[in-house]
């Protein structure tokens, strides 16, 4: 059994650690107990990293009441949890079918020329109105494929997986051609369930993206049933700026720090709550696909 050396250097980069830990853990902090203190203790800036109530501590949970009470609150739950299943599914698909395609630059014809394009999208795109008019044509507006099919590729995720694929020995490729196998099938039995981390790494990144998309529901959907979380909790937030800035009366008045503090953390706690589950494949899943460019 090895022994633990404490030396100097040991004790300062543990030291700097921690210091990296608690300057990023702070904001969480603080805007946790932002939400769950009083309204008086907000106003007066005596909230730091732990929750107050009438100067002591203590916590209420009257802001997320207000919030989750709103009538459209659940319903845009819903429809974000089915953008981002769905859409991560898709992603997932094509991705991993493309990526694989372009991992085989040698026997695909065009395969470097199509590795070239991708590379293309990371620094150029179509832009805002040109995406708008391209759905509008496709007749897609206002329709849950309007939001999950534009993140269905991206170029940076494509060359994770794509380098990740590239990785995977050709001998057992060949050993399953033997056997009759073909791409499809290959890439089904062999490829895939051998690639859990970068799937997880991939489907993590899309996931997020998918649940805090914003730009694409506020452009693409009319129909306030389909609204994702983040429109309606943008909603949420200038409607307790208007209110505050206009002087309108409620029954219970919180603070608008106290209202952007709760709608932030119900936005990012269920997403930050998947992560663990997915944490040890998520550096293996980077640094492997990394490797080859």
């Amino acid at each position: 059994m090895v022994e633990k050396k404490f030396t100097v250097g040991w004790l300062l980069r543990n030291l700097f650690l921690w210091f990296v830990v608690l300057m990023v853990m702070f904001p969480v902090l603080h805007m946790i107990s932002v939400s769950l203190s009083g309204t008086w203790d907000v106003i007066t800036n005596s909230v730091g990293v732990w929750p107050m109530v009438d100067g002591k501590f203590g916590a209420t949970l009257a802001v997320y009441k207000f919030v989750l009470a709103k009538p459209l609150i659940f319903t845009a739950y819903k429809n974000t949890i089915v953008y981002t299943v769905l859409g991560t599914a898709i992603a997932l698909f094509v991705l991993s079918t493309g990526a694989y395609a372009l991992s085989k630059a040698d026997r695909l014809p065009g395969g470097k020329f199509l590795n070239i394009l991708v590379m293309i999208t990371m620094f150029f795109s179509g832009g805002m109105i040109p995406g708008f008019l391209c759905i509008k044509w496709l007749g897609m507006l206002d329709t849950i494929w309007a939001i999950v099919l534009p993140h269905a590729f991206g170029a940076y995720n494509c060359i994770i997986m794509r380098s990740f694929f590239q990785g995977f020995p050709k001998e057992i490729e060949e050993s399953g051609r033997l056997d009759g196998l073909n791409d499809i099938t290959i890439l089904w039995y062999l490829v895939l369930p051998t690639s859990t981390a970068v799937l997880a790494t991939i489907g993590l990144f899309v996931a997020v993206s998918q649940w805090n998309g914003f730009m694409g529901p506020l452009i693409y959907l009319n129909d306030e049933s389909k609204y994702p979380l983040q429109i309606i909790l943008r909603q949420i937030v200038m409607e307790s700026v208007m209110d505050e800035f206009e002087g309108a009366a409620r029954d219970t008045t919180f603070a608008e720090n106290s209202i952007k503090y709760a709608t932030i953390a119900v936005a990012v706690i269920p997403i930050i709550a998947v992560y663990p589950f997915l944490q040890k494949y998520f550096v293996k899943g980077v640094m492997i696909g990394s490797v080859k460019g």
